[in-house]
């Protein structure tokens, strides 16, 4: 069977607050009955040894007078202020010499041996008794003297003190729970306070924060790290939702495109030179919008962590190269041209298809947003500080410093040079940021209105840095001649 146990915070806390308490209580109990007990029984003993004492001196009293035979009066000496006490006395030989008035008959204690003995006994009549026994010596006689107390005081006081601390106990515990549950309601009112306010965040109400009474205690820090996980959230909703909506506007512009395109091929009736005109006209819009959905099932599967990254060693130069010269008929088209330098013996850590795809979105942006017959610059180069860097340079119309932190957000666009009518999607420098981002590196951005732009891919240097090994070489020339 499963084991109760309550669904309240407050009344889980309020029973181990209980709990710590009785334990404490009782343990304090138990020290206070033990110490009493050990009081009242070490006073109980010296009370005898008072006992045994005045017995010795009545002895000795009765040999300086030549008494044969020791009196009770001499002897007993009771009174009803005190506990009941009794004493007996035996002779040389064994014969008894005195017993008190009421105390039962005994035999003698076995030995007279030097020194006290304490015992506890039960009486005839069920009485605690404790009693202390010794040898006195009266000259040349030997006497075993015997005292007895009554327990009975002791017991009644320790069976007072064992009921009192017996009621006392369940009533802290029944105290110390109800104040448990009150401290612990007042320190969880703030979690309510909390839940409340998260029931009511919703969607489409992301803008709620919970209350932080104290920031510096623990819920006050719960609270805190919890808004900001909703200002995490909140803002990864606001790019969702501007994501959607862009995407939906990119996608809706080359399907209108060719919904328009076939609508009018449909009302033509010249025949073959029309019908080319408007198929080539759907299959331009057709790999407009194939290259954006590649763009997003790019970015998509970059933000589910399923495109993975093999780094290895990059030669930068040929790297440039290569891209510029696949895209030289791009810069051909507007009497541009793409300028290369650097060293070719930079090489740079990296996944090369990834770097790849973000030069390549860097220098399509460059060539896109130059003017006709405007020069393209890319540049290799190492600052010496263990980095490599690949640098793009336009002369566009540059980009106002305001928009450099949203420059690389998805569907970000400047009004100024950064349109649809150029036929870009705004994604490729988010592509590119990315790219760059899962290899380690990081892209700068240096831009001034009117005098173009510079966008700079560092990475961490294979020449400089001392984590290349052996192995990692062999590969690279392995590959480099195969």
């Amino acid at each position: 069977m499963p084991r109760w146990r309550p669904r309240s915070v407050r009344l889980r806390l309020a029973l181990w607050y209980s709990a710590a308490v009785g334990l404490v209580v009782l343990i304090y109990a138990a020290g206070v009955y033990t110490f009493v007990s050990r009081s009242l029984r070490e006073e109980l003993d010296r009370s005898l040894h008072d006992d045994f004492e005045i017995v010795e001196q009545s002895l000795e009293t009765a040999r300086a007078s030549d008494a044969t035979a020791w009196s009770p009066e001499q002897g007993h000496h009771t009174d009803g202020s005190e506990p009941v006490r009794w004493s007996e006395v035996w002779g040389p030989v064994g014969e008894l010499r005195f017993r008190s008035p009421g105390l039962e008959e005994r035999p003698a204690p076995p030995t007279a041996a030097a020194g006290y003995e304490y015992a506890s006994v039960v009486g005839a009549a069920g009485m605690p008794l404790r009693t202390l026994s010794g040898a006195h010596s009266v000259g040349a006689s030997e006497f075993v003297v015997r005292v007895t107390r009554s327990e009975e005081g002791v017991r009644h006081e320790l069976n007072e003190l064992l009921m009192g601390l017996g009621l006392g106990l369940p009533i802290a515990v029944v105290l110390a729970g109800v104040g448990g549950y009150q401290l612990a309601r007042r320190a969880l009112r703030p979690v309510e306070h909390m839940t409340e306010q998260a029931q009511s965040i919703t969607a489409d109400h992301l803008r709620a924060r919970l209350p932080v009474d104290n920031p510096d205690d623990e819920l006050g820090r719960l609270a805190t790290v919890f808004n900001e996980m909703l200002n995490r959230i909140e803002e990864a909703f606001e790019r969702l939702r501007r994501f959607t909506a862009d995407a939906s506007h990119e996608l809706r512009t080359p399907l209108t495109a060719i919904r328009s395109v076939g609508e009018v091929g449909l009302r033509e009736r010249d025949g073959g030179a029309a019908y080319r005109e408007v198929i080539g006209s759907m299959l331009e819009e057709t790999d407009r919008l194939t290259g954006l959905v590649d763009r997003l099932l790019f970015l998509s599967r970059a933000d589910s962590g399923r495109t993975s990254v093999r780094r290895g060693l990059v030669p930068l130069l040929a790297l440039a190269r290569e891209v510029t010269g696949h895209l030289s008929v791009l810069a051909e088209e507007r009497a541009q041209t793409i300028d290369v330098e650097g060293e070719a013996s930079i090489e740079a850590r990296a996944d090369p298809m990834l770097i790849r795809e973000a030069l390549i979105n860097l220098v399509d942006n460059a060539i896109k947003y130059s003017p006709r017959g405007a020069r393209v610059h890319v540049r290799v180069f190492s600052d010496g500080r263990e980095e490599a860097a690949l640098e793009v340079t336009d002369t566009g119309p540059g980009i106002d410093p305001e928009h450099h932190a949203r420059i690389f957000e998805r569907f970000y666009r400047v009004d100024q040079g950064r349109s649809r009518d150029q036929g870009g999607s705004g994604l490729g420098l988010a592509i590119a940021r990315w790219a760059v981002a899962a290899n380690g590196g990081r892209i700068e951005l240096e831009s001034e209105v009117g005098r173009g732009s510079t966008f700079r891919i560092v990475l961490a240097s294979a020449l400089l840095s001392s984590q290349v090994t052996g192995t990692e070489r062999a590969l690279h020339d392995l590959g480099q001649h195969g």
